[in-house]
């Protein structure tokens, strides 16, 4: 079996990323990405985080093997680092967040500390021999999406996301097959935290709603920015920052923000669905710049330090594109490659791509085209399988040719006849 130029081989490593939010699952064969899809794509549930059953399946599917062909299995995180994380956070801030610790502390106890188990548990649900498992951390994960698929021999990498373990903003040299760690900011200190406070503060979901703050934002007027610098994330020239703990409650809180916060913007958080209005949308511009600028500022000294001219980015605030445009136009590095699948959902892809690399140490081809295969890299569906499952669910459905569609299309409005 031969696809893409690469004939079918005999070693699999599978990456899979669950039990956050996102899940997802990769398989390698020989070196090259060949399939990754979502659970959310197979479930119709918005940022599954469920174990990746379905996608697991597909992946294997795809390359025509069962799991026990399967060589190694590689979890996207290090939930024993993330436990010490949770334990240190709460016993520093204690008494402060108690019925939150009293929330956490079950579902840790029975679950999560027992991962391993759990999953075998899950994969013998999918085939009777369960391969080895073993743990990449969350940012390594990150950093490995970003720089083993880029068609980059060598590039720094920058990892910018809520949190993993304990990592919130890592910083990477990749060359051939490694991936050599150089400096992180550690949690609390996260500016995809701090987003994700805005996030909250304006009324959108957490995790899910950031992309939404980034487009509210072109409507807004940064008049918070020098409130932002001054009172909540204290900024050097080098690009690294620290949180002001008390106007945040992600800690230890059940919130993201503190009564503090919102004394600061003049009132509690916009409630969910309600109008959004102009104080929204200059939070929302406001965080943007702060959050362009803090990424920029990173870029320049990530560049003086490494000397490189390529940069690779990944984690969920890599998503934030505006700010990714900024850097392309005004950033430092000549050449900048991003994984399409930022966010954890491309910590599967990581998670393999670590075991091929790092934990079995094979050597890096480096497609100098396209290693993510234009992320195409899910199930595929002719238009007659389209056809057939629209007309079963009973829908209107018309056919039209390639060239047809932009006219048609164009044709939106009440009592228009042609575009325009």
């Amino acid at each position: 079996m031969v696809r893409g130029g690469v004939v079918l081989g005999q070693h699999y490593v599978l990456g899979v990323s669950a039990y956050y939010h996102d899940s997802a699952a990769a398989l390698i064969v020989d070196g090259k990405i060949w399939s990754a899809a979502q659970e959310e794509r197979f479930t119709r549930i918005k940022h599954d985080p469920a174990f990746p059953a379905s996608a697991i399946r597909y992946c294997l599917s795809e390359a025509g093997i069962s799991l026990a062909q399967v060589d190694l299995i590689v979890f996207y995180d290090k939930p024993l680092l993330k436990f010490e994380r949770l334990l240190e956070t709460y016993l520093g801030r204690a008494p402060r967040g108690f019925s939150s610790f009293v929330n956490a502390m079950p579902v840790w106890m029975k679950e999560k500390l027992y991962l391993t188990s759990i999953l075998k548990k899950e994969f013998k649900a999918l085939g009777k021999h369960v391969p080895k498992i073993i743990y990449t951390e969350h940012h390594q994960a990150h950093a490995a999406s970003a720089f083993f698929p880029s068609p980059f021999g060598s590039a720094a990498v920058l990892c910018l996301d809520g949190v993993g373990e304990w990592a919130t903003t890592s910083v990477w040299m990749g060359q051939g097959n490694s991936l050599k760690p150089l400096w992180q900011i550690n949690f609390p200190h996260s500016l995809g935290l701090l987003y994700s406070a805005f996030t909250y503060y304006t009324g959108f979901k957490v995790n899910s709603g950031e992309y939404k703050l980034m487009g509210l934002a072109p409507y807004g007027e940064p008049k918070y920015v020098d409130m932002i610098r001054k009172h909540l994330v204290e900024c050097s020239e080098d690009g690294t920052f620290r949180l002001q703990r008390s106007y945040f409650d992600f800690e230890t809180g059940l919130r993201m923000v503190s009564r503090k916060f919102c004394d600061l913007f003049g009132g509690p958080a916009r409630e969910p669905e309600s109008p959004i209005t102009q104080k929204e949308m200059d939070l929302a511009r406001s965080i943007q710049v702060v959050t362009e600028d803090i990424v920029l500022a990173l870029s320049r000294t990530v560049y003086r330090e490494t000397g490189v001219d390529a940069l690779c980015m990944a984690g969920g605030v890599a998503l934030n594109c505006v700010a990714n445009g900024r850097l392309k136009r005004e950033g430092p590095f000549k050449n900048l490659w991003i994984q399409p699948a930022a966010g954890d959902a491309g910590g599967a892809i990581g998670a393999a791509l670590v075991g091929w690399h790092t934990y079995l140490g094979n050597e890096r081809s480096v497609d100098a085209e396209d290693g993510m295969s234009g992320a195409f890299l899910g199930p595929a569906y002719e238009s007659a399988d389209a056809l057939r499952r629209l007309k079963c669910m009973g829908a209107t459905v018309e056919s039209l040719a390639a060239e047809d569609v932009l006219a048609r299309v164009s044709l939106t409005w009440p009592g228009k006849t042609g575009p325009g």
